[in-house]
């Protein structure tokens, strides 16, 4: 045998977990205040930084490996809030989930809309799956795949769009949906759910524009079958059928509960209590402590209206809550980043560096250069939290420094978090996509880069607006 067969393969690579990354990264930071000048910009009396005064300090303040592990502690203690907020929104959502009454109105949406036209069909589902993504999203929704193919499989249509109107639909939803900014959000210290309207209408303009792309695709496999991209692949919608069981899980009689109508009321109404509040003369202070609040409540009556005995809410929540604990340990590790990066006095010297050649470009310009670096850095770190502990350090002075709204930078940071999620070959989600559907990713790969880069350039587009119009949140 030659040794192509007996050697050992060479190992594909894989991304560390993100535990030894932050520790990486928190390491990294405290041997840069060995070699980065310590220096710092000059403020205002309020405090404001400004950005054309900067002045080094002339001698280094380092900050040791030990003495950054001493400050765990402080900067979990420092985003305590922030990561309880996170906590007690993710055991809602856990909670919620757990009724079933989100598969339940999936289900019955299904079955409501099996005999519309194609077009229509398409289209519906689409929407539902974007608006899916978009208020309940999480990479759970892997689930409704298999619903994807079955439903195209009974349209004769092919694999990709299959996962065209599930994990397609649902991501568009995901990265553009006006509940997604919180973790930035009170990263950055700005109003939560500020944008949620700017949001919402940015996310249905995205929308529709996917929607567009895939009815296209559709037009053109029915016209010409051997224009699909799966034709390749062995792909024939002559010789398609549907399996009696898929049939019946298609088109099986689904009743909509008047517990599922009360829980989705509930879920999305609290969405609604929060953005209002403001507006109602609420303290916008305590945003925070009413999102806790709030979720609590919806956890415990969306629990007791599906059903659930004492002791079963008690237990969701916890599941829930423990899906959620190692974001609150990263969010409190990014917190750390900063602290070490402020104690050895580099964090201004970095940001200097990085903004010296956008201090003379328009504002406009530089949010779409944030945008820009962190779609390319998100395909290699797909997870928004890893991405916001990593960079939320950096982003704020920079945006303070350009004197750029804060809120900007967060809406530059989801444009670019959300996108090229769709071909990320680093993101569970749609590798697991692809295999459950049965499409190889690169032909998933070349059919949504052109629909990746129309996203990325609206979103510049709108991040153009939104800088020029001198846009801010409430």
């Amino acid at each position: 045998m030659g040794k192509t067969e007996t050697g050992a393969k060479k190992k594909s690579f894989k991304m560390p977990h993100l535990f030894w990354i932050m520790l990486g990264l928190l390491v990294v930071a405290s041997l840069l205040t060995y070699v980065i000048p310590a220096g710092e910009f000059a403020t205002d009396e309020a405090g404001n930084i400004l950005g054309d005064q900067f002045n080094y300090l002339g001698h280094q303040t380092p900050v040791n490996p030990w003495q950054m592990l001493m400050m765990v502690l402080d900067g979990c203690i420092g985003s305590a809030s922030v990561i309880w907020t996170v906590l007690c929104a993710g055991a809602m959502t856990a909670v919620v989930m757990a009724t079933g009454a989100i598969d339940e109105f999936l289900n019955w949406a299904i079955y409501k809309l099996k005999d519309k036209n194609e077009n229509i069909l398409i289209s519906i589902m689409f929407v539902l799956m974007v608006y899916l993504g978009s208020f309940g999203g999480s990479d759970a929704l892997i689930a409704v795949v298999p619903v994807g193919v079955i439903f195209c499989k009974k349209l004769k249509l092919d694999p990709i769009c299959a996962i065209g109107v599930s994990t397609y639909a649902t991501l568009i939803g995901f990265g553009t949906g006006p509940t997604k900014q919180y973790i930035t959000q009170l990263m950055m210290g700005v109003p939560v759910y500020g944008a949620f309207f700017t949001m919402f209408i940015s996310m249905n303009v995205f929308m529709l524009v996917g929607l567009f792309f895939l009815l296209r695709y559709v037009k053109k496999i029915r016209k010409d079958p051997t224009k699909s991209l799966m034709w390749s692949e062995g792909w024939n919608p002559a010789n398609m059928t549907v399996s009696a069981e898929d049939e019946a899980k298609l088109v099986g009689e689904v009743k909509l509960s008047g517990k599922t109508i009360l829980i989705l009321l509930l879920f999305l109404g609290q969405y609604g209590v929060i953005v209002a509040y403001p507006f109602l003369g609420g303290d916008s202070n305590l945003i925070q402590h009413l999102m806790v609040a709030i979720s609590l409540v919806v956890a415990i009556v969306c629990g007791f209206i599906g059903g659930f005995s004492f002791d079963r809410v008690g237990n969701e929540y916890v599941k829930g809550l423990q899906s959620m604990v190692f974001v609150g340990f990263v969010i409190g590790l990014a917190r750390v980043m900063s602290l070490v990066m402020t104690d050895g006095h580099i964090i201004h010297t970095i940001v200097y560096f990085l903004t010296r050649p956008l201090m003379d470009l328009p504002r406009s310009v530089a949010s779409i250069g944030m945008t820009a670096v962190i779609s390319v850095i998100n395909l290699l770190i797909p997870s928004a939290t890893s991405k916001a502990a990593i960079l939320v350090p950096i982003l704020q002075p920079i945006a303070q420094t350009l004197d750029m709204d804060l809120n900007l930078a967060v809406q530059a940071f989801q444009y670019g978090d959300g996108f090229t999620n769709l071909l990320s070959p680093f993101l569970g989600w749609t590798i697991g996509s692809c295999t459950m559907a049965g499409v190889p990713f690169p032909k998933w790969f070349k059919w949504v880069v052109p629909k990746v880069f129309t996203f990325i350039l609206m979103g510049f587009v709108i991040m153009f607006i939104l800088t020029e119009s001198g846009w801010t949140a409430f």
